[in-house]
């Protein structure tokens, strides 16, 4: 395992996760356990950038310069020392959504909050396409006797559209796309699985016969008690993915062999971003102790679709 410098830019948030650089240069991250965007500046600053209300989880820039937030529609949460959890669904949890939030303004919109006529359960990671689409994770809700089952979809930037592409997965949280954009990688959190899809087309994918209840392709699975969070892919190809309990970024190659585990200082680094000029440097959020941290990366990341939009 990989023990990097690891450098605290931010501090006193509540249960940060999706980093995504702005175009200042800026990191913007929701704080779930808050029901809102923060932006963190230079000298670890940060100041409300919208309220989103809910629970605001993974988010991206999309083709208009916008944020899109997949929101959870918020937890309940227990106190534990100085560790802050979710533990259950909110207590006016509806549903969940998917919304659009104006960075010069911070004015939010609902973009969607059903499909097919039913209710989002939990929105929870995002990747845009080429297309002027984005994939999301749903990965559902565990109630007091059942759990939503979860879901892959695939909506339209403009709101004209969402559809269920993989339906169902258990709890999948991370997600991400290859940098030729041919494959969907998404990580199951409860079972640490990684599984890959081939696009076959705009919100459309390949799925294997049985027994793949879920239609994927495994890539791993990580033994032991593990969860998976987010993903990113780095330019190599290599998934980045997130690794709760464990407490590091698991680096997993296309072939399924586990390149490094770079070691974090809080067991739930939830999410990990590149930004900077090189895409080098990675921020990444510790959840529990309410922490941005900054490292240099191994490799160079992949750019997103629209990063860098002005």
């Amino acid at each position: 395992m990989t023990k990097p410098d690891i450098e605290i830019i931010a501090t006193g948030l509540h249960f940060p996760e999706g980093p995504v650089e702005l175009p200042d240069g800026s990191i913007a991250v929701v704080e779930i356990g808050a029901g809102r965007i923060a932006r963190i500046s230079g000298g670890g600053k940060h100041q409300l950038l919208a309220y989103t209300g809910g629970g605001p989880n993974g988010m991206a820039l999309g083709p208009d310069g916008a944020l899109y937030v997949c929101n959870n529609g918020g937890f309940s949460w227990e106190q534990e020392g100085e560790w802050m959890r979710p533990v259950g669904l909110a207590a006016d949890y509806s549903g969940g959504s998917i919304q659009r939030v104006d960075i010069a303004t911070g004015n939010v919109t609902t973009l969607y909050d059903r499909c097919d006529g039913r209710r989002l359960s939990g929105p929870n990671d995002i990747v845009f396409d080429n297309q002027g689409g984005f994939y999301f994770t749903d990965t559902g809700r565990a109630r007091e006797f059942h759990r939503d089952h979860g879901a892959i979809y695939y909506g339209k930037a403009d709101g004209s559209s969402i559809k269920r592409v993989v339906f169902p997965l258990l709890a999948p949280n991370g997600i991400g796309l290859s940098p030729d954009l041919s494959t969907l990688y998404v990580a199951e959190m409860e079972t640490a699985r990684l599984w890959s899809y081939t696009i076959a087309g705009p919100g459309a994918v390949h799925r294997m016969p049985f027994p793949s209840q879920n239609g994927g392709e495994l890539i791993i699975g990580l033994g032991g008690f593990q969860r998976l969070d987010s993903l990113k892919i780095a330019a190599s190809g290599n998934i980045c993915v997130s690794t709760l309990v464990t407490g590091c970024i698991t680096v997993v190659s296309p072939r399924g062999e586990v390149v490094d585990q770079v070691w974090m200082p809080d067991i739930y680094p939830t999410n990990l971003g590149f930004a900077g000029q090189d895409l080098q440097d990675a921020f990444v959020t510790l959840s529990l102790t309410g922490q941005i941290g900054r490292l240099r990366w191994p490799e160079k990341g992949l750019r997103l679709q629209h990063q860098g939009v002005a």
